[in-house]
């Protein structure tokens, strides 16, 4: 539990939950804080699923640029790793993770929503990338993770130009996944989460694992990914439980350990 952020596991799902007044300003504090509650989603047990969420009203209007407005050049080579690398902690959980997107994702906070397998939204919710109206580029992500998510040409609009988009472009352009009533973001995240808790754990985590890692390389490497990933899942009880299952019983029927 940090000053900011707290991960709050209910019902096999986890919920990473920023809380710094008044707009979830992106410090130094903050992302060291989700960090921390990012490692300890992705080893707890009864932790089968993550959301990211900053409240009902806004998930997070970027980086605190009144922290960042002295910061010279060295001081920034020194943080941009780690701010880079705490994000890279919540793209790095081996669960499904969704950000419950209300208010404002901009800048760092964007790119947050970006680190996760899934985005919902809430009809009024606004996105963007607006650092180059600071004169700066996105320094979390927002280059690589934006690009490949909706494509070089609509990432470039976006970060050329810094502007918003609302909800039903975010939509539209797939950077988020379902838009919801504001009032129903996070129990549609929960909804969305409650099909994996239970699941294969071990298996699950492969699969993510292979499709993450195989988008970044060529297609016989990602082959070659996927077929290690799949023989290794022969050495959990998951996988024994679920082919004798199937056999016995049918498909979907299986009771599974997460081991």
């Amino acid at each position: 539990m940090g000053e900011y952020v707290r991960l709050e596991v209910d019902g096999g799902i986890g919920t990473i939950r920023l809380d710094r007044p008044k707009m979830n300003a992106l410090n130094a504090a903050l992302q060291e804080e989700i960090r921390a509650a990012a490692v300890e989603a992705g080893e707890r047990k009864d932790v089968s699923a993550v959301i990211v969420y900053g409240g009902e009203k806004v998930f997070a209007a970027g980086a605190d640029i009144k922290e960042m407005v002295t910061m010279s050049y060295p001081d920034m080579v020194d943080r941009s790793a780690a701010l880079q690398s705490s994000f890279t902690a919540v793209a790095g959980i081996g669960k499904p993770t969704l950000a419950a997107i209300t208010g404002f994702a901009l800048g760092g906070g964007c790119e947050l929503a970006l680190c996760c397998d899934f985005r919902i939204a809430g009809q009024s919710a606004k996105l963007g990338q607006p650092e180059i109206l600071l004169g700066i580029i996105p320094g979390a992500g927002g280059t690589q993770r934006l690009a490949r998510l909706v494509g070089p040409a609509r990432a470039k609009d976006l970060v050329f130009s810094g502007r918003f988009v609302d909800a039903a472009e975010a939509l539209a352009i797939g950077l988020v996944d379902q838009v919801v009533p504001d009032d129903d973001v996070y129990e549609a995240a929960r909804r969305t989460l409650a099909r994996y808790v239970g699941g294969p754990a071990y298996a699950i985590q492969a699969a993510k694992q292979a499709i993450d890692r195989g988008l970044e390389t060529d297609l016989t490497t990602g082959l070659e990914i996927e077929r290690m990933l799949f023989a290794g899942l022969f050495a959990t009880r998951d996988r024994a439980i679920g082919m004798t299952s199937f056999i016995e019983q049918g498909p979907g029927k299986a009771i599974f350990e997460g081991a």
